[in-house]
């Protein structure tokens, strides 16, 4: 395995995968700006990373993340507050845009933008241990940007209860909700994760990045703009020579060779 340590990120290559680890253990992965940063340009540095086709983002030490360094947050003019929360939306808008699907993998607590950190990932594998909270409002800080990933991920009445309570939901609820796919024993969580990321990873990685760019347009539309739009996603789509590629192994009952 291939590892690169930076100030605030590990990462590491399992063959077709990266994996992200957030390393601030001390501070609960809290998202300073510089943390915000360097996690958008790494995501951001996939993009046209070929051998990458899909991502997983984890956390070291007792929390996947805390969400925002509240240190930070004491004191602060306009034109600061505004700095952190626009490094914040740009990281969330990086992480969703590349072609790369990203997989949360959350072993213990995530909160405030931390859970938007979770809501925002395309996937999320979550321990037993796992849990989740928007608790910005019991401290006077209402969870505003964690409440659009949050809203889009498990639907309104449930982000509401999470945004006005602050109380934390455990893996399983979190699972029924649909802010995880799947929720695992604590010992089997980065297998679990490696292998729903190289499932991935088996699929031609440039149809996945059309899909995942499609997914996110459609989703605000409404159904006749939605079929609409996806008509001429499909039709681009099977022009595509991974397309015949993949059409032409199904027929002919061998694996598909697709391009690198």
């Amino acid at each position: 395995m291939q590892t690169d340590i930076r100030e605030h990120v590990r990462i590491e290559r399992e063959g077709a995968v990266a994996i992200v680890t957030m390393r601030r253990p001390e501070k609960r992965n809290a998202l300073s700006l510089a943390v915000m940063r360097e996690l958008e340009e790494t995501f951001a540095s996939f993009r046209d990373e070929r051998a990458v086709r899909a991502v997983i983002l984890a956390g070291d030490g007792p929390a996947f993340s805390a969400g925002h360094d509240l240190r930070e947050l004491q004191g602060r003019d306009a034109e600061a507050y505004r700095e952190i929360f626009e490094q914040c939306v740009r990281l969330m808008l990086t992480m969703q845009s590349i072609p790369q699907p990203v997989i949360a993998e959350v072993a213990t607590v995530a909160t405030a933008a931390g859970a938007q950190l979770v809501a925002t990932c395309d996937l999320a594998v979550a321990s037993t241990q796992a849990r989740f909270a928007t608790p910005g409002v019991r401290i006077g800080l209402f969870c505003s940007t964690p409440m659009v990933a949050l809203t889009r991920a498990i639907g309104r009445k449930r982000a509401m209860e999470m945004l006005l309570t602050g109380e934390m939901i455990d893996a399983s609820t979190a699972l029924a909700w649909g802010l995880v796919n799947r929720v695992v024993a604590p010992d089997d969580l980065r297998a679990a994760s490696l292998a729903l990321a190289t499932k991935i990873a088996e699929a031609s990685r440039g149809i996945v990045g059309l899909g995942k760019a499609a997914f996110y347009e459609q989703i605000e539309m409404d159904q006749a703009q939605a079929y609409a739009f996806t008509k001429e996603v499909m039709t681009s789509n099977a022009q595509a020579a991974d397309a015949q590629e993949g059409i032409g192994a199904f027929i002919e009952k061998r694996a598909p060779r697709w391009e690198p």
